[in-house]
Protein backbone atom coordinates (compact mmCIF):
# COMPACT_ATOMS: atom_id res chain seq x y z
CA UNK A 1 0.00 0.00 0.00
CA UNK A 2 1.51 3.07 -0.87
CA UNK A 3 2.36 5.99 1.66
CA UNK A 4 0.37 9.09 1.55
CA UNK A 5 2.06 11.67 -0.40
CA UNK A 6 5.06 13.74 0.63
CA UNK A 7 4.99 17.48 1.53
CA UNK A 8 7.34 19.55 3.37
CA UNK A 9 6.64 20.06 7.10
CA UNK A 10 6.09 23.29 7.89
CA UNK A 11 6.63 23.48 12.10
CA UNK A 12 8.75 22.91 13.97
CA UNK A 13 6.68 19.64 14.72
CA UNK A 14 6.99 16.96 11.95
CA UNK A 15 5.23 13.88 11.54
CA UNK A 16 3.66 11.25 8.70
CA UNK A 17 2.53 8.08 9.53
CA UNK A 18 5.14 5.80 7.46
CA UNK A 19 8.70 5.08 7.52
CA UNK A 20 9.02 5.62 3.89
CA UNK A 21 7.35 7.37 1.45
CA UNK A 22 6.10 6.25 -1.96
CA UNK A 23 5.27 2.82 -3.46
CA UNK A 24 8.66 1.19 -2.22
CA UNK A 25 11.17 1.20 1.08
CA UNK A 26 14.35 3.68 0.86
CA UNK A 27 17.19 1.97 3.15
CA UNK A 28 15.78 -1.29 4.40
CA UNK A 29 13.04 -1.95 6.84
CA UNK A 30 14.55 -4.51 8.43
CA UNK A 31 17.40 -2.40 9.32
CA UNK A 32 17.15 -1.93 12.78
CA UNK A 33 17.32 2.45 13.81
CA UNK A 34 16.80 3.25 10.49
CA UNK A 35 16.72 7.15 9.69
CA UNK A 36 12.80 7.54 8.17
CA UNK A 37 13.20 8.55 4.56
CA UNK A 38 10.76 11.46 4.74
CA UNK A 39 13.06 12.87 7.22
CA UNK A 40 15.66 13.35 4.61
CA UNK A 41 13.47 14.29 1.94
CA UNK A 42 12.42 17.13 3.71
CA UNK A 43 16.03 18.00 4.40
CA UNK A 44 17.31 17.43 0.86
CA UNK A 45 14.13 19.72 -0.45
CA UNK A 46 15.63 22.34 1.69
CA UNK A 47 18.74 23.08 1.58
CA UNK A 48 20.15 21.32 -1.23
CA UNK A 49 19.20 21.48 -5.13
CA UNK A 50 19.18 18.96 -7.60
CA UNK A 51 23.50 18.00 -8.17
CA UNK A 52 24.22 18.91 -5.47
CA UNK A 53 26.84 16.58 -3.01
CA UNK A 54 25.34 15.02 0.03
CA UNK A 55 27.21 12.75 2.81
CA UNK A 56 26.34 10.76 5.26
CA UNK A 57 29.52 9.26 7.38
CA UNK A 58 27.06 7.00 8.98
CA UNK A 59 24.99 5.56 6.15
CA UNK A 60 23.94 2.32 7.79
CA UNK A 61 21.22 0.58 5.86
CA UNK A 62 21.69 3.19 2.64
CA UNK A 63 18.49 5.44 3.14
CA UNK A 64 20.42 8.73 2.27
CA UNK A 65 21.65 6.92 -0.63
CA UNK A 66 17.66 6.57 -2.06
CA UNK A 67 16.62 9.85 -1.33
CA UNK A 68 19.33 11.32 -3.12
CA UNK A 69 19.08 9.27 -6.37
CA UNK A 70 15.06 9.82 -5.71
CA UNK A 71 15.39 13.96 -5.97
CA UNK A 72 18.64 13.68 -8.18
CA UNK A 73 21.31 14.38 -6.04
CA UNK A 74 24.60 12.83 -5.63
CA UNK A 75 25.25 11.11 -2.36
CA UNK A 76 28.69 10.05 -0.87
CA UNK A 77 28.17 7.41 2.00
CA UNK A 78 30.24 5.89 4.83
CA UNK A 79 29.99 3.14 7.47
CA UNK A 80 32.11 1.00 9.34
CA UNK A 81 30.31 -1.61 8.12
CA UNK A 82 28.89 -1.03 4.78
CA UNK A 83 25.41 -2.96 3.68
CA UNK A 84 25.49 -2.00 0.16
CA UNK A 85 28.17 -1.19 -2.61
CA UNK A 86 27.17 2.62 -2.50
CA UNK A 87 28.34 2.58 0.91
CA UNK A 88 32.12 2.65 1.22
CA UNK A 89 34.19 1.89 4.58
CA UNK A 90 35.22 4.63 6.50
CA UNK A 91 35.18 5.83 9.76
CA UNK A 92 33.04 9.10 10.38
CA UNK A 93 35.76 10.28 12.53
CA UNK A 94 38.46 10.38 9.70
CA UNK A 95 36.44 11.08 5.97
CA UNK A 96 38.92 10.19 2.54
CA UNK A 97 37.55 13.53 1.69
CA UNK A 98 39.36 17.00 1.14
CA UNK A 99 37.71 19.69 2.72
CA UNK A 100 35.00 21.84 1.49
CA UNK A 101 33.96 19.38 -0.81
CA UNK A 102 30.25 18.65 0.77
CA UNK A 103 27.42 20.61 0.27
CA UNK A 104 24.70 18.87 2.60
CA UNK A 105 25.85 16.26 5.81
CA UNK A 106 23.35 14.06 7.33
CA UNK A 107 24.06 12.09 10.33
CA UNK A 108 21.98 9.51 12.29
CA UNK A 109 24.10 8.31 14.87
CA UNK A 110 24.27 5.51 17.31
CA UNK A 111 22.78 6.85 20.82
CA UNK A 112 22.81 3.66 22.82
CA UNK A 113 23.94 0.40 23.38
CA UNK A 114 20.53 -1.28 23.00
CA UNK A 115 21.11 -1.43 19.35
CA UNK A 116 24.04 -3.54 17.67
CA UNK A 117 26.00 -2.43 14.93
CA UNK A 118 29.03 -3.67 14.09
CA UNK A 119 30.68 -4.95 16.87
CA UNK A 120 33.80 -3.64 15.88
CA UNK A 121 35.59 -2.23 18.57
CA UNK A 122 36.39 1.34 17.60
CA UNK A 123 32.47 1.57 16.48
CA UNK A 124 30.73 4.48 18.39
CA UNK A 125 27.82 2.16 18.65
CA UNK A 126 29.89 0.66 20.91
CA UNK A 127 29.96 3.63 23.42
CA UNK A 128 27.22 3.87 25.94
CA UNK A 129 26.17 7.31 26.15
CA UNK A 130 26.32 7.83 29.97
CA UNK A 131 30.05 7.93 29.05
CA UNK A 132 32.46 10.88 28.34
CA UNK A 133 34.14 8.57 25.42
CA UNK A 134 30.64 8.77 23.49
CA UNK A 135 30.64 12.60 23.81
CA UNK A 136 34.31 12.71 22.71
CA UNK A 137 34.20 10.51 19.78
CA UNK A 138 30.61 12.67 18.55
CA UNK A 139 33.19 15.50 18.92
CA UNK A 140 35.22 14.10 16.59
CA UNK A 141 32.65 13.72 13.45
CA UNK A 142 31.33 17.01 14.46
CA UNK A 143 34.62 18.40 13.57
CA UNK A 144 34.79 16.03 10.34
CA UNK A 145 31.62 17.40 9.35
CA UNK A 146 32.73 20.66 9.55
CA UNK A 147 36.12 20.17 7.76
CA UNK A 148 34.06 19.06 4.47
CA UNK A 149 31.45 20.86 4.47
CA UNK A 150 31.44 23.95 1.89
CA UNK A 151 31.03 27.42 3.50
CA UNK A 152 27.00 28.40 3.35
CA UNK A 153 26.72 24.28 3.69
CA UNK A 154 24.27 22.92 6.20
CA UNK A 155 24.49 19.98 8.58
CA UNK A 156 21.43 17.58 10.12
CA UNK A 157 22.19 15.49 13.41
CA UNK A 158 19.10 13.50 14.03
CA UNK A 159 19.15 11.85 17.69
CA UNK A 160 16.97 11.00 20.47
CA UNK A 161 17.71 11.29 23.86
CA UNK A 162 18.16 8.31 26.35
CA UNK A 163 16.52 7.26 29.65
CA UNK A 164 18.09 4.33 31.09
CA UNK A 165 17.78 3.12 34.88
CA UNK A 166 16.81 6.57 36.38
CA UNK A 167 19.19 8.28 34.46
CA UNK A 168 18.61 10.55 31.98
CA UNK A 169 21.33 11.72 29.16
CA UNK A 170 19.63 14.60 27.31
CA UNK A 171 21.89 13.67 23.70
CA UNK A 172 19.93 16.53 21.87
CA UNK A 173 20.84 19.28 24.63
CA UNK A 174 24.29 18.29 24.71
CA UNK A 175 24.68 18.15 20.75
CA UNK A 176 23.27 21.61 20.20
CA UNK A 177 25.56 23.19 22.64
CA UNK A 178 28.33 21.32 21.20
CA UNK A 179 27.62 22.16 17.37
CA UNK A 180 26.63 25.77 18.16
CA UNK A 181 29.70 26.47 19.34
CA UNK A 182 31.15 26.40 15.50
CA UNK A 183 28.03 26.12 13.44
CA UNK A 184 25.13 28.70 12.99
CA UNK A 185 21.67 27.00 14.24
CA UNK A 186 19.54 27.13 11.85
CA UNK A 187 16.63 25.16 13.57
CA UNK A 188 15.25 22.67 16.25
CA UNK A 189 13.24 20.18 15.12
CA UNK A 190 10.76 17.79 17.05
CA UNK A 191 10.29 14.51 15.04
CA UNK A 192 7.38 12.09 16.28
CA UNK A 193 8.30 8.82 17.07
CA UNK A 194 6.14 6.02 15.89
CA UNK A 195 7.99 3.35 17.44
CA UNK A 196 6.10 -0.20 17.93
CA UNK A 197 6.99 0.10 21.41
CA UNK A 198 4.83 2.80 22.11
CA UNK A 199 2.01 0.79 21.02
CA UNK A 200 2.82 -1.67 23.90
CA UNK A 201 0.20 -0.89 26.94
CA UNK A 202 2.94 -2.18 28.95
CA UNK A 203 5.11 0.39 28.47
CA UNK A 204 2.80 2.65 29.14
CA UNK A 205 1.81 1.10 32.50
CA UNK A 206 5.38 1.08 33.33
CA UNK A 207 5.92 4.54 32.66
CA UNK A 208 3.10 5.59 34.90
CA UNK A 209 3.82 3.13 37.59
CA UNK A 210 7.75 4.11 37.92
CA UNK A 211 7.56 7.42 36.81
CA UNK A 212 9.02 7.82 33.78
CA UNK A 213 8.62 8.84 30.40
CA UNK A 214 8.46 7.01 27.08
CA UNK A 215 10.68 9.05 24.10
CA UNK A 216 8.36 10.24 22.30
CA UNK A 217 10.31 12.36 19.83
CA UNK A 218 13.50 12.72 18.31
CA UNK A 219 15.77 15.58 17.85
CA UNK A 220 16.74 16.89 14.30
CA UNK A 221 19.14 19.55 14.52
CA UNK A 222 20.04 21.92 11.82
CA UNK A 223 23.43 24.28 11.45
CA UNK A 224 25.06 25.97 8.86
CA UNK A 225 29.05 26.42 7.98
CA UNK A 226 29.05 30.39 7.80
CA UNK A 227 30.07 31.72 4.33
CA UNK A 228 33.10 33.78 6.34
CA UNK A 229 34.13 31.21 8.79
CA UNK A 230 36.20 33.67 9.85
CA UNK A 231 32.96 34.55 11.83
CA UNK A 232 33.01 31.10 13.76
CA UNK A 233 33.26 32.03 17.40
CA UNK A 234 36.58 32.38 18.52
CA UNK A 235 36.11 31.92 22.12
CA UNK A 236 37.50 28.39 23.12
CA UNK A 237 35.38 27.14 26.08
CA UNK A 238 36.46 24.95 28.80
CA UNK A 239 35.72 21.10 28.71
CA UNK A 240 32.24 20.19 30.74
CA UNK A 241 30.74 16.69 31.03
CA UNK A 242 27.89 16.07 30.62
CA UNK A 243 24.59 15.05 33.11
CA UNK A 244 24.53 11.42 32.70
CA UNK A 245 28.59 10.60 33.00
CA UNK A 246 29.58 7.87 34.76
CA UNK A 247 33.83 8.27 34.33
CA UNK A 248 36.02 11.05 34.73
CA UNK A 249 35.52 14.03 32.78
CA UNK A 250 36.97 14.22 29.87
CA UNK A 251 31.40 12.68 -6.25
CA UNK A 252 32.33 15.85 -7.73
CA UNK A 253 35.87 17.20 -6.90
CA UNK A 254 36.17 15.11 -3.82
CA UNK A 255 39.87 14.14 -3.82
CA UNK A 256 42.11 12.17 -1.12
CA UNK A 257 42.03 13.64 2.65
CA UNK A 258 44.69 16.61 2.98
CA UNK A 259 46.36 17.22 6.22
CA UNK A 260 43.45 17.89 8.66
CA UNK A 261 42.63 21.77 9.20
CA UNK A 262 41.21 22.97 12.73
CA UNK A 263 37.79 24.55 12.47
CA UNK A 264 39.06 27.97 12.79
CA UNK A 265 37.53 30.11 16.11
CA UNK A 266 38.80 26.42 17.96
CA UNK A 267 38.61 22.81 17.94
CA UNK A 268 34.97 21.20 18.80
CA UNK A 269 36.83 18.77 21.46
CA UNK A 270 38.00 21.66 23.52
CA UNK A 271 34.64 22.91 23.93
CA UNK A 272 33.06 20.38 26.63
Amino acid sequence: MPSPPLTLQTTTLWEYPSQHYGNSEQGSSTYKGATPSWVIWNLLQRYTKPGQVVLDPMCGSGTTCDVAEDTGRTCIAFDLQPTRKEIEAADARDLPLGEEVIDFVFIDPPYGKNLKYSGKPECIGELDARDQAYFDAMRVVFEESWRVLKPGGHLAVYVCDVWNRNLFVPIGSHFLFMLSQIFEVVDHISVVRHNKDLDKGNYHKAAEATNFYLRGFNHLLILRKPEDVETTPKKKLAKRTHGGQRGKPGAQNVQAKPKRRKPRGGRASDLL
